[in-house]
């Protein structure tokens, strides 16, 4: 018998785990895909993403999961009502894109499993693209396709792991200068092409590869998790490619796109993890230094343009804001508490 002492730790582990919902016909059991959403306060873009995920061709044996990382909307509950044949993960608090997509990753049975922003909307056959690169090149751990604005022009989908270069000097005019050595959406290729990072909006992974190099670190909350995955993904002799028949629709207009300094305080705590673990403490401490460098710069500038009586002085105040924000953070030594909301 536990005691009283007992009995309140053990219901407290029980409150903390994730609620998880759907049929065992839904979780089909040796799926050929296994298609993983993460939503956060995106009731509208993830009813939609779902509802354009099953107008797609798809495996017959095909299985979704969404992780709900504690939303306010009631998101899970309208997937409920509207999707009954999706397998929910429901969380009480935001718990990070890594750890929410481990979860998934976790319980789901499919020899591929499909990342897909709950903003992206893939083209009819992007998924069945991906899936037949994935199947006939057994080589290849990660595959990507190729990420398009609304408008049609190409948004970044892949490139360089990042080093102190592209981090400290002008990523674009490296782009223009040196292309074979920093392919970019510049020069996109017209078939599939193997590269050292590719962006997570919509990215297909092999289990075989997933079981051999592990899971997303969930040490990285929200940016850059995908990144780490590719670049482990090479090291243990996975092929990381970007197929840019695979085409998606990504609206960038998720829960981080509206967080603003928040977001950007965030990508900057991904960047130096990434650091740490892949190019070492003095390389993080001087892209540290060289950012804070960069950073005042941008202050001055964004703030000697807010002052200017131009149509787009607002803009440059709002930038200035932001820039201000990052900077404190850094005189502060960089404290958890700011950046992405967590739980």
């Amino acid at each position: 018998m536990l005691n009283d002492r007992g009995k309140e730790v053990q219901d407290l582990r029980e409150a903390m785990q994730p609620q998880v919902e759907g049929s065992a016909g839904d979780q089909q059991p040796g799926a050929t895909l296994s298609v993983i959403l993460v939503s956060f306060n995106t009731r509208e873009l993830t009813l939609s993403c779902l509802g354009h995920l099953y107008s797609l061709e798809l495996p017959s044996r095909t299985e979704v999961w969404l992780v709900d990382n504690g939303s306010q909307d009631n998101s899970a509950h309208h997937v409920r009502e509207a999707f009954p044949n999706v397998s929910l993960i429901c969380n009480e608090q935001n718990l990070g894109f890594s750890r929410a997509v481990n979860m998934a990753l976790k319980r789901c049975s499919g020899r591929f499993a499909l990342l897909l922003n709950t903003d992206c909307f893939p083209e009819p056959s992007a998924v069945a693209e991906l899936l037949r690169v994935m199947e006939s090149r057994p080589s290849v751990g990660i595959a990507a396709g190729s990420l398009l604005h609304s408008n049609g022009r190409p948004q970044n989908s892949f490139g360089r792991a990042p080093t102190l270069g592209t981090e400290l000097l002008p990523k674009a005019l490296l782009e223009v200068l040196l292309p074979s050595r920093f392919p970019s959406k510049r020069r996109p290729p017209s078939v599939p092409m193997e590269v050292e990072s590719v962006v997570g909006a919509f990215l297909m992974v092999r289990r075989k590869a997933w079981e051999e190099v592990g899971l997303l670190d969930e040490g990285y909350f929200f940016f850059l998790e995908e990144t780490d995955w590719c670049v482990r993904m090479r090291k243990g002799r996975w092929s990381v490619l970007h197929v840019p028949q695979a085409r998606a629709v990504h609206l960038q207009g998720g829960s981080a796109a509206a967080q603003g300094a928040a977001a950007r305080i965030e990508f900057y705590r991904s960047r130096y993890r990434f650091f740490r673990l892949h190019r070492g403490e003095l390389a993080a401490a001087t892209l540290k230094g060289g950012l804070i460098l960069k950073g005042f710069c941008n202050l001055v500038f964004s703030g000697l343009m807010g002052v200017l009586p131009l149509p787009w002085t607002s803009k440059w105040r709002d930038r200035n804001r932001i820039h201000r924000e990052i900077l404190i953070w850094h005189l502060k030594g960089c404290p958890q508490g700011w950046g992405l909301e967590r739980g």
